[in-house]
């Protein structure tokens, strides 16, 4: 042998280990980031997405080798605008920062804020039946007036300042009150829509009914331009990057500590639980 040749050495077990490393072994790799439930700051024990709790994972989706794309699982009927505006401007940040393309996959529904987070895509892919839209804001409450008045009680608010508060719930409305609740309401409709057509831009084929609230399944919502195609995850990214893809989530397995604190918090997540269904019943979930 002269000195020029090399003999090549089988594997050893230090490539067995890297082999299972994210990145190594061969294969493009694609983070996957879930973004599933209400989208808010929750108490104890409850899932709401927050960019402070979802940070991490979002770092981690783009910090994989031989990174391919970041997908983003969406399953959420919306929520706080500033959270998912948060939320999705962190995600585009690390995608321009990096130069990599981001897909989101539409679940069960991602309506409201949920198609906000999905709008942070380059691309977006929902299964047929999912329901997507719902680009509107919407604010919901009782009044108890009458109750307050049956049962004998006098409500007594003292306030510096004559907009404190503003539809109190045992007061009765007053046309003022209404008109700063709809002034708000308008301002965050109109950043919505604008998210929307700068991400989206000449892929919705129409616009005159896309801002009015309504929401469509995912293949009604394909013929609008609100999603690129319709499909899976496992499928569409076996498809795009071949059957050597890597597809990496983000979230680590609850630790024994965390699954105690969940049983305790066990009242708080029944509220959240409670709050993500009545979001879902305003779109037939």
């Amino acid at each position: 042998m002269t000195d020029n040749q090399t003999t090549k050495q089988p594997p050893g077990p230090a490539d067995g280990l890297l082999s299972k490393v994210p990145g190594f072994g061969g294969g493009p790799v694609v983070g996957v980031i879930r973004l599933a439930g209400v989208i808010g700051q929750g108490g104890l024990g409850r899932r709401g997405l927050t960019l402070d709790a979802l940070a991490p994972a979002i770092d981690r989706a783009f910090a994989f080798r031989n990174l391919a794309a970041v997908a983003l699982e969406i399953n959420s009927p919306g929520g706080s605008p500033v959270q998912s505006d948060l939320i999705a401007r962190r995600i585009r940040s690390l995608a321009d920062e990096k130069d990599v393309p981001v897909i989101a996959f539409c679940e069960d529904a991602a309506a409201s804020g949920g198609y906000w987070l999905a709008c942070a895509a380059d691309e977006i892919y929902a299964m047929p039946g999912s329901i997507v839209g719902s680009i509107g804001v919407v604010s919901a409450g009782f009044g108890f007036v009458e109750a307050i008045a049956k049962l004998g009680v006098e409500r007594r608010v003292h306030t510096a300042g004559e907009s404190k508060a503003i539809l109190d719930p045992f007061r009765p409305e007053k046309e003022e009150d209404l008109r700063t609740l709809k002034r708000i309401q308008e301002d965050l409709h109109d950043q919505f829509i604008g998210w929307i057509k700068s991400r989206r831009k000449d892929r919705l084929t129409q616009e005159t009914d896309l801002f009015t609230g309504a929401f469509w399944t995912g293949r009604e919502a394909q013929a609008l331009g609100l999603v690129d195609g319709l499909g899976d995850r496992r499928s569409v990214l076996r498809e795009r990057f071949g059957k050597k893809v890597k597809i990496r989530p983000t979230v680590k397995p609850k630790s024994k500590f965390q699954r105690l604190l969940g049983m305790e918090a066990l009242a708080d997540a029944v509220i959240d639980r409670a709050e993500e269904q009545t979001l879902r019943q305003r779109i037939g979930l």
